[in-house]
């Protein structure tokens, strides 16, 4: 009993030190690898490498398919590319599998000694987050030894040598074991190394470990498509055509499968070196005949998985990946992604407010009210996006970061509510009370209508570069909007003065237009002072004073 918890103690350690190695290296290089990803595209020979590179790094072919999915569900990229990168995925296991079966037993206390002390004292920083790849590896260094020391005496034991007798050889259910051990494992290089561990030990014979490694490779394609289920079309025909790869493969090893495993049982190997020889030719070869029928596979899964129209118009939010909350730089990058949505629709709600000033749209109150729906829908997902986020795991510069997409998200949702109330106020004026604008009046309220939709423009920009040099660029287009809009309010009182019938008509709606414009230029303005509070150079200067006091 004791024997056998020591195995099962063991594979625990593998499966956990894959999943420290995997989420370690998505917290450092999660952007940079999407960004291999998003850029090698272009060729599927481009996008095959990409994916043996990320898959290669991140210790799991299952992680890269979650990058992978959520890009292609987000439109980054092609279903096309996808499929090219997900059988270069497989391959990329295959590739770590062969590595981490050599003697590296020496390497197992250094890399956990110097990853502890690392990941301890500098627990927030990117040395830290690389501290904790290194105790990932070497757990599964010394989970691979453990495995070996653990199975000597099982072999010895009879209720054990019963269970494994159970697997004979036959093709099928050596598979469906492999497959469950995989899912199970939720990582088919976890199973494929548990497997060359015990043919090495003789505690399974070579056809049996064959077949159990065809198994791990569909579990992992089971995986992926079931991982896959809460994200949109787009992304489950990536991990369909992926397991469709898995299963077609199987098809076309069954008719050479026992004269290979006999060729393979005569070479002068140990067992464990044919299981993984055995595990990197046959992806290998497999991903390399299937990588021209890519486009093929690609209109085969966008037929038997179709995409659906979205009911009644309704909104969702399309890069909120939920997978990428492990990975806190990932989750902030899908957040400023989404929060950009929130402002393209703010600027759409301020375009058809011009067009009613200008009397080119008399009534689009529904469109209006269903944009303003619209941005409390990827609002509230915005938030509780960001409440998931555990802030604890956060960096200094990513927590700034957290800070600067809750508070852009909250005003751009404040502004949404002013911009209705405007057109509230502009339409009764015009149908209720049959009252109109004078010429000059009219005027200055598109022209101050129009520099309030180009500030909240560079606000935007300035969000999502964090220049300073544009950050103060957009404090002097606040200071000049706000000269304007004292301008606009004398003229207007100036009119009053001369007696003008529509001024006097108006009055009241016209300067509470002017002043919800005002309140809008600050709430689109407020991302420069983060911005310039964050540099170092050319922080708030004191001519700068007056507007902090009027930022939102």
């Amino acid at each position: 009993m004791l024997t056998l918890l020591n195995l099962l103690s063991a594979v625990t350690l593998l499966i956990w030190g894959t999943h420290i190695v995997r989420t370690g290296i998505l917290r450092v290089y999660g952007t940079q690898l999407r960004h291999v990803i998003g850029q090698n595209v272009s060729r599927p020979i481009l996008a095959f490498i990409a994916g043996i590179v990320v898959t290669a790094m991140v210790q799991s072919s299952n992680a890269t398919a979650l990058l992978v999915t959520s890009f292609v569900g987000q439109g980054l990229m092609s279903l096309t590319p996808a499929l090219a990168t997900m059988l270069g995925a497989d391959v990329g296991t295959a590739l770590m599998a062969r590595v981490l079966t050599f003697d590296l037993s020496w390497l197992s206390p250094l890399l956990i000694f110097l990853g502890v002390i690392f990941f301890l004292s500098r627990k927030q920083t990117r040395a830290g987050q690389l501290g904790r790849v290194a105790i990932g590896l070497g757990l599964i260094i010394l989970a691979l030894q453990l495995i070996v020391e653990a199975a000597s005496p099982i072999t010895q034991a009879q209720g054990v040598k019963v269970i494994f007798a159970s697997l004979t050889g036959d093709l099928l259910l050596d598979a469906l074991v492999g497959a469950l051990f995989a899912m199970i494992s939720y990582s088919s290089l976890a199973a494929v190394l548990l497997t060359a561990t015990l043919a090495g030990a003789s505690v399974i014979s070579l056809p049996v470990a064959v077949g159990l490694v065809i198994g791990a490779n569909i579990g992992s394609g089971v995986l992926a498509f079931l991982s896959t289920s809460m994200q949109n079309t787009a992304g489950r025909q990536v991990a369909l055509g992926s397991l469709l790869y898995k299963l077609i493969g199987l098809l076309l090893i069954v008719p050479v499968l026992t004269p290979l495993v006999g060729w393979m049982d005569s070479l002068n190997f140990r067992a464990q070196e044919l299981v993984i020889g055995f595990h990197l030719l046959y992806n290998t070869a497999r991903c390399f005949l299937m990588l021209p029928t890519i486009g093929f596979m690609a209109r085969l899964c966008a037929w038997l998985l179709p995409e659906r129209e979205i009911a009644n118009g309704s909104v969702k939010p399309r890069h909120l990946d939920s997978t990428a909350l492990e990975t806190p730089t990932l989750a902030l990058t899908n957040a400023v992604r989404e929060t950009l949505r929130i402002g393209d629709l703010i600027d759409t709600m301020l375009v058809n407010m011009l067009d009613v000033l200008r009397g080119k749209q008399t009534s689009i109150t529904p469109e209006m009210r269903a944009l303003s729906d619209e941005v409390e829908v990827l609002y509230s997902a915005v938030k509780l996006y960001l409440a998931q986020m555990p802030r604890e795991d956060l960096g200094e510069h990513d927590s700034r970061r957290w800070a600067e997409i809750i508070e852009l998200a909250i005003n751009l949702k404040l502004a949404s509510d002013v911009i209705e109330r405007m057109l509230r106020k502009v339409q009764q004026q015009k149908t209720s009370q049959r009252r109109s604008f004078s010429a000059s009046g009219l005027e200055e309220l598109v022209g101050l209508q129009t520099q309030l939709i180009e500030n909240l423009r560079l606000g935007l920009t300035v969000f999502l570069n964090s220049d300073p040099q544009t950050a103060r660029q957009l404090l002097r287009e606040k200071r000049r909007f706000r000269a304007q809009e004292r301008r606009l309010a004398h003229a207007h009182v100036s009119r009053l003065q001369r007696k003008i019938t529509q001024s006097i008509e108006t009055s009241s709606v016209h300067l509470e237009l002017i002043a919800d414009m005002q309140r809008l230029n600050s709430l689109f303005c407020g991302s420069a002072y983060v911005v310039l509070e964050n540099t170092n150079t050319g922080a708030l200067k004191l001519d700068d004073s007056n507007d902090t006091l009027h930022s939102p």
